[in-house]
């Protein structure tokens, strides 16, 4: 608490009329003084400035682009005051409210509320507040922040897709994936000659009668299956508010959000400055783990894992597919899963292309020798049989990109699991 610029302007006033009516013997000069000296007597005589406060979130949990209430309680210890309260100290969450000022009586609280605009995924903290404090005589001014912080989580909005990458192997529990093995099921696969043990039920009777002998028909069992998300953030490529990460951490979130519909299990690997993992596993709990986790999710630079080349085994189901979501622009992120595909690992990768966001410029000639270095990347992923498509976001769908993976996936050449 400070004195205001008046009371200090009063203070002098009063001292040097007083002064003058005792050096000159000018009475006058001590009535002229008894204004300011009764200002100052109150002032100082009365209560000090005492402020508390609490800062509350209207809720903890929003989806990126929606706005949430953020309200300070002022509570009053001590003189009546006038309160100015500033907008709560966010990093990249912009209020449509400026300053407000209120009045506060002695002993009792005020709520003051700003509307924060969510519009980039992450975890936020909101506050402290900034408040500025006047007593009701203008004679002193208290200035601090009120409310501590409070954690805001911000959800990426979660893209529908209309198809997914189907993984070569299946894991042999029911589910809405059709297998490639033969089985029960309802898909159809193919015929073959009846042989003890066979059911009734599956036998196709006009093949049958064509053929003179009995066939059964063979079908394409329903299993479920393993999906693992690597997220490589050892490097971004941002401008502004958009990067290579924001996209890649759009796609994990639509792509968990689909497979985990179908009863999949599906694990999430951050690999970068700090390796991070969630195990695989089945269900809409699982869907809030991964978001939860992606939250968490920047580039870390580290100098732990400088020479970190591959993901422990332990990491992967055996069956897994490994969905890459890589600028690949790190050449540890590269090794990784050039690492995941020499153990056999079903392997496709999703590159998020830091071209979106580049500005030629006078560059012309240096960007050019470095798209023909990325398409000698991409052509060496492809000649070990993993497609790779690129995806331009916001300028290209995700469902795009996910076609151009089935496709290529058609004629990809399979490697043995070692």
């Amino acid at each position: 608490m400070t004195l205001s610029p008046r009371l200090r302007v009063y203070t002098a006033l009063a001292a040097t009329a007083l002064i003058g009516a005792l050096a000159f013997g000018r009475p006058d000069l001590a009535v002229l003084a008894t204004p300011f000296v009764v200002l100052l007597g109150a002032a100082f005589t009365g209560a000090p400035l005492a402020l508390d406060g609490r800062v509350e979130l209207e809720r903890e949990r929003v989806l990126e682009g929606e706005s949430v209430r953020a309200t300070l309680t002022v509570h009053n210890r001590g003189a009546a005051a006038r309160v100015g309260v500033g907008p709560p100290q966010t990093e990249r969450l912009p209020t449509r409210t400026s300053s407000l000022e209120c009045w506060v009586p002695a002993g009792e609280h005020r709520g003051v509320a700003f509307e924060l605009t969510v519009e980039r995924w992450g975890l936020h903290v909101v506050g402290p507040v900034a408040v500025r404090a006047h007593d009701r005589l203008g004679a002193f001014t208290l200035e601090r922040t009120l409310g501590g912080t409070q954690e805001l989580r911000a959800y990426p909005r979660v893209d529908r897709l209309q198809r997914l990458v189907a993984p070569l192997r299946n894991r042999p529990v029911l589910g809405s994936q059709v297998s490639r093995e033969r089985g029960e099921g309802i898909e159809f696969a193919d015929l073959r000659p009846l042989v003890p043990g066979d059911r009734v039920r599956s036998i196709n009777w006009r093949a049958s009668a064509r053929r003179g002998v009995p066939y059964v028909n063979v079908h394409h069992p329903e299993h479920s299956a393993d999906v693992v998300l690597f997220l490589d953030t050892f490097a971004e490529a941002e401008r502004a508010e958009a990067g290579t990460l924001d996209a890649a951490v759009h796609a994990a979130a639509a792509l968990a959000s689909r497979y985990l519909t179908r009863r999949d299990r599906v694990a999430l690997v951050s690999f970068g400055g700090v390796v991070s993992w969630l195990a695989g596993s089945p269900g809409t709990r699982q869907l809030y783990r991964i978001v939860d986790a992606l939250l968490e999710s920047h580039v870390k630079p580290s100098f732990r894992w400088t020479d970190i080349t591959h993901v422990p085994g332990h990491l992967l189901p055996a069956r897994a597919l490994v969905l890459g979501l890589s600028p690949l622009l790190d050449e540890r992120g590269l090794g990784a899963l050039l690492d995941l595909r020499a153990r056999g690992y079903d392997l496709a990768v999703i590159e998020i292309s830091p071209l979106a966001l580049d500005d030629a410029g006078s560059h012309e000639l240096p960007l050019r020798l470095w798209r023909l270095q990325r398409e000698a990347l991409r052509a060496r992923f492809e000649r070990l049989g993993v497609p790779v498509a690129r995806w331009d976001r916001p300028h290209t769908d995700l469902d795009l990109v996910i076609e151009e993976v089935i496709a290529s996936r058609r004629h990809a050449r399979a490697v043995p699991r070692v």
